[in-house]
Formats: C-alpha cells, sequence, structure tokens
C-alpha cells in the first residue's frame, strides 16, 4: 500500500466539499483557469497546504530532466486534483491525470468537471495502480 493512500483517501471528502463551495458561488461554464484558482483560494481558506504547476524532476534510462508540470493542484502531498470545465470527461483526461499521479508519486487524483449541473456529477476519482493494495 501506498504510504500516503489512507491520509489521501481521507482528504478527498474535504476536496470534494470544497469543489462543491465552488461550484455553489460560480456555477457551470467558466473557463478552468478560474475554478482551479477558486478551488486553491477555498482550499486555503480551509487550511489545507496547497501547491501548483510546478517543476518535476523526470527520469528516463538514467536521464534526468527538470520539467515545468502543468498540473491544476496538489493537496497535502497526496491528492491530485484537476479542475476541467468541458462537455464531457475524456479518456485522454483520465490518462493525463494518471500520467501525473506516476510521476509525482501521488496515490489518489480528483479528475473534477465542473461544467455539469450536479457536481457530484462531474467528480471521477482515480487511485494510483497498486496504492491501495
Amino acid at each position: 500500500m501506498h504510504p500516503l493512500f489512507v491520509t489521501a483517501d481521507e482528504l478527498t471528502k474535504d476536496i470534494i466539499g470544497a469543489a462543491i463551495e465552488v461550484h455553489r458561488d460560480k456555477g457551470p461554464g467558466l473557463l478552468e483557469p478560474i475554478y482551479e484558482w477558486c478551488l486553491l483560494c477555498e482550499l486555503q481558506l480551509r487550511r489545507f497546504i496547497t501547491e501548483n504547476q510546478q517543476a518535476v524532476l523526470i527520469t528516463y534510462k538514467g536521464f534526468t530532466r527538470e520539467e515545468p508540470l502543468r498540473f491544476d493542484v496538489l493537496v497535502e502531498q497526496c491528492v491530485l486534483v484537476e479542475a476541467k470545465s468541458v462537455a464531457k470527461i475524456l479518456p485522454i483526461h483520465q490518462a493525463q491525470l494518471l500520467s501525473y499521479m506516476k510521476l509525482l508519486d501521488v496515490p489518489i487524483g480528483l479528475l473534477i468537471n465542473f461544467n455539469v449541473i450536479r457536481l457530484a456529477d462531474g467528480v471521477h476519482r482515480l487511485v494510483l495502480p497498486g496504492a491501495n493494495s
């Protein structure tokens, strides 16, 4: 089991609650950067440690490179959140989040589509393969 899995699992409820608050205030139809910023603010109001759009060390067959990674919000170093405002979540959105989770070694990710009437319908929870076993 991933050492941060239990903590991340417990945090997801609070993060989803913060996203619901943003959605209640702003509603659907805005651009992704607006939701990302509002979610960052809401999480900070709730006293969570957050990061976004950080440089990450990429390794490949003995080579390393620091690369700016455009993830939306990392909460408490263990839950990665990607904010979307799209008509429909596509498999590529999930693949992108899983790739970021692997690079950052984060056990749980939340893909949140704010372009829905009821936010609960836009929340997708992903678990890094092997993180919960």
